[in-house]
C-alpha cells in the first residue's frame, strides 16, 4: 500500500457502540481507569480504556476497544485513537467489565484476540457477580495462550505486569499496592479523605479546647 492511500484511509474514534451496559458497568469501568491512572501518576506509563486499538495497518476493521488498558514505557499524553503500528508499543495489560451481553465476547472473541496480540495479562470483573464464577478471573500468556492466575493467600490475584494485587472484598473490587500493600484510590477519593482527616484534627482541637476551658472554670480566678 502506497504512502499516499494509506494516509487517506479513516480510523473513527468511535464504533458506535455503547460505552457500557448499565450505569453500574461504565461506573467501574471509569473507576478502576482513574485508579490505575492515579498509581502511574509521573510515570511513562499510558492508561486508557473504551478507546479504540487498531492492530492491523490499512483495515479500520481491526479494532477493539477495552474497557481499561495499560501501556508500560509509553507517553502517557491523551489520544483519540491508539494504532499499535505507530506506537510501537502492545497493551501489558487488559480488564474488562463483564456483563450478560459481554460476557460471550470477552471469554472467547476478545480473549483470543488478546492472546494473539501478545497482551501478557487479561482480568474480567463481574461487578453484578451473575456472570462469573467467581466474579474476577485472571489469566496470563503463556505459550501463546491464556492460562489462569489463581487468589494468593490474601484472596487478591497479583498483577506482575503492573505490581498491583487485584481483590474481591463482598464482591467489590479492590486494588492494591504489591509492595507497600496500600489500598489505591483515585484522586477525588484521596482528597476527600485528607478532608476526612483534616476535620477530625480540628474536631479534636476544638474539644481540647473546650476542655480546657471547662478546667479553668473550675479552677475559679
Amino acid at each position: 500500500m502506497s504512502r499516499t492511500s494509506s494516509l487517506e484511509i479513516e480510523y473513527p474514534s468511535s464504533d458506535g457502540k455503547p460505552m457500557a451496559e448499565s450505569d453500574l458497568h461504565r461506573d467501574w469501568m471509569v473507576r478502576i481507569i482513574e485508579l490505575l491512572k492515579a498509581h502511574f501518576a509521573g510515570q511513562k506509563v499510558y492508561v486508557s480504556g473504551n478507546l479504540l486499538i487498531y492492530y492491523v495497518e490499512g483495515d479500520p476493521r481491526k479494532c477493539v476497544a477495552p474497557d481499561a488498558f495499560v501501556v508500560k514505557e509509553c507517553d502517557p499524553r491523551r489520544r483519540k485513537i491508539y494504532k499499535l503500528w505507530e506506537e510501537g508499543k502492545i497493551p501489558s495489560f487488559v480488564l474488562e467489565t463483564t456483563s450478560s451481553t459481554t460476557r460471550g465476547e470477552d471469554q472467547r472473541g476478545k480473549m483470543s484476540l488478546y492472546a494473539r496480540l501478545g497482551i501478557a495479562e487479561y482480568f474480567l470483573y463481574d461487578p453484578l457477580g451473575d456472570w462469573l464464577e467467581p466474579a474476577l478471573l485472571a489469566y496470563r500468556l503463556v505459550g501463546g495462550g491464556y492460562v489462569p492466575l489463581e487468589p494468593g493467600d490474601n484472596g487478591g490475584i497479583l498483577s506482575e505486569e503492573l505490581g498491583i494485587s487485584f481483590r474481591l472484598e463482598e464482591g467489590q473490587l479492590a486494588l492494591y499496592d504489591g509492595m507497600t500493600g496500600k489500598r489505591l484510590q483515585t484522586n477525588a477519593e484521596e482528597v476527600a479523605k485528607v478532608k476526612s482527616q483534616l476535620q477530625q484534627a480540628e474536631a479534636q482541637v476544638k474539644a481540647l479546647q473546650e476542655e480546657l476551658n471547662r478546667l479553668r472554670g473550675q479552677q475559679g480566678p
